[in-house]
């Protein structure tokens, strides 16, 4: 049965933590739903993991659609959450809804996030009043790097993390379900996850956070360039995937491979009768 965004407030409510992972496309869903991860994100980090971008700017609704499609078609039991890229929503609400609208609708999604805390309060309620939940997301706001000057922690100052606690209750006050706190000094994440009814995720924000969210190329190792603070490696499966190639090459070219056990049979009468017709 698949989960719903009721029991993440129940697992809230218990005290019980749960993790969220992104997935791009049909394979790694169906390894991440059969391991019993309860939520999906089709992260706009795809633009980087997958697509080669050198940020998440450059990502379209399309692009969005098109892996949360694959996605939803692999994640039978898991909540799938698809992340609504830059100004897929900041024009207008009543863009933001249609494009909302189109993560359930064409995507298969039961759920989308957006970036931005007071802000984006009347927007969030805009679409969660249609009917389409809502995941929040303040701290390091990738879309946002521009105006923050950089991928840096947020919250440091008393402004400043009194304003996030400001956009977590804004949030929780339009209707979101569950808000993502990106890059927040662990105590503040703690206070905020303690004074919030909703449940928050985190991702360099701290175990006291209901749940916590990681990139699936960065929790695998299969990138080899950088690794986030926020980041740890429970495989490296680059090493493994890097391993894997070079035997393969070798044994192309030494003809160990195909072996038999890779090969088709042809009866030998049948062989017989057509090297007698190649004349």
């Amino acid at each position: 049965m698949r989960i719903t965004i009721n029991d993440l407030r129940e697992m809230k409510a218990k005290g019980e933590k749960f993790p969220m992972i992104t997935a791009y496309d049909y394979t790694s869903a169906r390894i991440v739903d059969e391991a019993g991860i309860p939520i999906i994100l089709v992260g706009d980090s795809l633009g980087q993991v997958m697509l080669g971008y050198d940020s998440t700017i450059p990502v379209t609704m399309d692009e969005m659609i098109h892996h949360t499609k694959a996605v939803a078609r692999g994640a039978k039991n898991a909540l799938v959450v698809g992340d609504m890229p830059f100004m897929s929503f900041q024009v207008s609400e009543s863009e933001a809804l249609r494009n909302a609208g189109r993560f359930l609708q064409e995507g298969g999604a039961q759920a989308v996030k957006l970036e931005g805390g007071v802000t984006m309060a009347s927007t969030v309620q805009r679409i969660v009043g249609a009917g389409i939940p809502v995941m929040g997301h303040i701290g390091l706001t990738p879309q946002s790097v521009n105006q923050m000057g950089g991928y840096k922690v947020q919250g440091k100052s008393l402004k400043a993390a009194a304003r996030l606690m400001e956009d977590a209750r804004a949030l929780e006050e339009a209707g979101a379900f569950s808000v993502v706190l990106e890059c927040v000094p662990a105590p503040l994440a703690g206070l905020i996850t303690q004074r919030l009814s909703i449940p928050t995720i985190g991702i360099g924000a701290g175990k006291e956070c209901d749940g916590q969210v990681q990139v699936f190329h960065d929790l695998l190792g299969l990138l080899t360039t950088f690794v986030p603070k926020h980041a740890k490696r429970y495989a490296t499966l680059a090493e493994t995937m890097s391993a894997a190639f070079s035997q393969y090459v070798a044994e192309v070219k030494a003809r160990s491979f195909p072996g038999p056990e890779h090969s088709y049979p042809l009866k030998e009468e049948v062989l017989a009768e057509l090297q007698s017709q190649v004349h």
